[in-house]
């Protein structure tokens, strides 16, 4: 394109991300279909805020909400509230005085936010839903992983016909909107007020796209009328090597957490006050048991939004890397992910290598990794996109797990996602891991347990009594 982008973000854009924000303000019903890993959040926040679309309701996965919140109020001037029981009643109020600009839900609790009633019993339609009236506040409203959206008699679906009805831009990002059929852009098509419009209505375009035929001629229309997307491969020249997303997530156990956060910060204010040398060694080891159990705790309770982020992660289409230590955690995703092929500490050398042979090959989507058993040596370039459900103690740790992916033979640049408990010892943990890169050599440890340098534990202490 070549108008030029007047915008307020706090960051300046690739250049491919002021084509997608440009072509945003142009067609203000758009669907951003770029690969993963392209900044469709970047795109679709810029739209809004250089139109000044507010308020914004953003409707995403659940284990995302944090992060949009933390990258609208990181990209732009405003404030954006995660919705929850507590705000149940006071968004509107709150939307209406100027206090946030920007509201977040999960497709789950739509129900539970903006209807009031459902007069068709079990069995219902878009007609018997009754919306409460404040949705008419919003502006814009961007949807993000919108091919959750591809069944139009879900109710998910229905809902968010419902709260889009007449609104100026709505902006849906999906690196796959088309999962295994052309049906399955209808709904989405319809929820962007393009279904009638641009393609004829639902009949006419099932007639003429329903049996997957006539594909090039709709992936026509679709760029010409309300589409956007470009792959990594074509943009690599503008993107880095290697980027990192934090992805703030709600932990599921949290009073178990509260307990023993609490139980370890009166440990600590014993510790520091302690002036007994050998009295202090003592306690300086029962309080590493008790950061390695508090650390534990964190990671169990981010099983459940692990889960939902690398579900919408594989319904991308893309392959998966995704490192942790606890063997209670990977037994729980390899619940959850039962084709996923696995690589730990309790594999022998054969499993491990079949485990890799079948994630390269295109066997397997999904490889969960121990950080210690293939943290080094395992070639996984298959994906350019790793997870970190826990993270290891040492930046170097963090660089030897990513570079899995990101070696040679790797043609992508690699996206690296870590997972860090909200409220949690992980934030603290995390910075003072980073903080202390330039020094790695000096603390790092050589296996995946708590370094025993005086120096980053005297750290970690102070920064938790600081966090508590």
């Amino acid at each position: 394109m070549t108008a030029t982008l007047k915008h307020n973000l706090r960051v300046e854009p690739y250049e491919y991300q002021k084509e997608g924000i440009l072509f945003g303000l142009d067609h203000r019903r758009l669907l951003i279909g770029d690969e993963p890993g392209l900044g469709k959040t970047l795109q679709s926040i810029g739209i809004v805020d250089t139109a000044s679309a507010y308020p914004c309701l953003v409707i995403c996965p659940s284990s995302l909400k944090i992060n949009w919140q933390r990258e609208f109020e990181k990209f732009t001037d405003k404030k954006a509230l995660v919705l929850d029981n507590a705000s149940r009643t006071s968004w509107p109020y709150f939307l209406g005085m100027g206090m946030f600009h920007v509201a977040i839900v999960n497709y789950e609790s739509l129900k539970k936010f903006f209807v009031w009633d459902i007069k068709g019993g079990k069995t219902f339609t878009l007609k018997d839903v009754v919306f409460n009236r404040d949705i008419n506040v919003f502006r814009s409203v961007i949807m993000d992983e919108s091919h959750r959206l591809k069944d139009p008699t879900a109710q998910q679906t229905m809902f968010t016909r419902g709260i889009v009805e007449g609104k100026e831009w709505r902006i849906l990002l999906s690196g796959t909107p088309v999962v295994n059929h052309a049906q399955d852009l209808v709904s989405q098509l319809a929820i962007m007020g393009r279904l009638l419009s641009d393609f004829g209505g639902r009949g006419k375009f099932l007639a003429q796209y329903g049996e997957n035929e006539n594909l090039s001629e709709l992936s026509d229309k679709l760029y010409d009328t309300c589409m956007i997307r470009r792959e990594k491969a074509k943009v690599l020249t503008e993107l880095p090597d290697k980027q990192r997303t934090d992805l703030y997530v709600e932990i599921s156990n949290r009073d178990e957490y509260d307990l023993a956060a609490a139980d370890l910060a009166a440990y600590l204010r014993e510790y520091t006050e302690c002036t007994d040398r050998e009295i202090r060694r003592k306690m300086r080891m029962e309080a590493l048991v008790k950061f390695m159990t508090l650390r534990s705790l964190a990671s169990k309770g981010k099983v459940k939004q692990a889960t939902d982020f690398i579900k919408n992660f594989l319904a991308n289409g893309k392959p998966l890397i995704v490192f942790c230590s606890l063997k209670e955690i990977v037994k729980a995703l390899q619940k959850q992910f039962p084709d996923a092929v696995r690589v730990t500490g309790d594999d022998n050398t054969a499993e491990k290598q079949a485990a890799v042979d079948a994630f390269q090959s295109g066997g397997a989507q999904l490889i969960i990794c121990s950080i210690k058993a293939a943290g080094v040596g395992l070639t996984l370039t298959a994906s350019s996109n790793v997870a970190f459900v826990e993270f290891p103690w040492t930046y170097a740790d963090c660089c030897q797990c990513e570079d899995r992916a990101h070696r040679i033979g790797q043609k992508n640049n690699v996206n690296c996602y870590y997972l860090i408990g909200r409220n949690t010892i992980d934030p603290v943990l995390y910075n003072i891991i980073h903080k202390k890169r330039s020094i790695a050599n000096q603390i790092m440890a050589c296996d995946d347990d708590i370094p025993t340098d005086e120096m980053y534990f005297d750290e970690l202490v102070n920064s938790f009594l600081g966090y508590g």
